[in-house]
């Protein structure tokens, strides 16, 4: 195990491996290499692909080298292997969402961007008013994935890889209540 993944691995451990194990699944470092690491998710998908955008600003904090994170299979091929359709399919979602959700979702100062596409799943990353939106999920689940869904056949799921956290100026905040 490289130095990079042990120190990945030792971030996992402290804090999102307990979660993801209570929810029914597990994760382990499958590689990790010129700061990208990939992580290989068993289990319910439930249990981790909730936790993605938490999972990728956990490790790029705890670990400086990290530039990006990949969830895969087992099963998904090799890691590092090109991914299937992932242009294509990452070009069309965002012209999905350029087109029909942007222009809605700029009434409240946001946008939501494709961040990339492997093996069918997109990830999105929200902005503007929506990092940090109490209705984040709302939107994502209830308007952009179906709009997706039924559009692209190609697509396996939606990812949101938004750290919420960081949001500065949510439309729609917890302390506004």
């Amino acid at each position: 195990m490289t130095d990079l993944a042990a120190q990945v691995t030792a971030a996992l451990e402290r804090s999102i491996l307990p979660s993801v194990i209570a929810r029914g699944g597990a994760v382990r470092v499958a590689a990790a290499r010129d700061g990208v690491v990939t992580l290989e998710i068993t289990g319910s998908p439930g249990a981790v692909l909730p936790l993605a955008s938490r999972i990728e600003a956990l490790i790029r904090a705890a670990v400086p080298g990290i530039t990006a994170v990949r969830l895969v299979t087992p099963g998904a091929g090799p890691a590092g292997s090109p991914p299937e359709g992932g242009e294509g399919l990452a070009e069309a979602a965002r012209r999905i969402l350029d087109a029909e959700v942007n222009p809605a979702i700029a009434a409240h100062r946001g946008h939501v961007s494709v961040d990339g596409a492997d093996r069918g799943w997109v990830r999105i990353r929200l902005e503007g008013g929506c990092q940090g939106c109490s209705l984040a999920e709302v939107t994502v689940r209830q308007g952009i994935e179906p709009l997706l869904r039924s559009r692209l056949p190609a697509m396996t799921g939606l990812i949101d890889v938004t750290d919420h956290e960081a949001g500065t100026e949510p439309f729609f905040s917890p302390e506004k209540r």
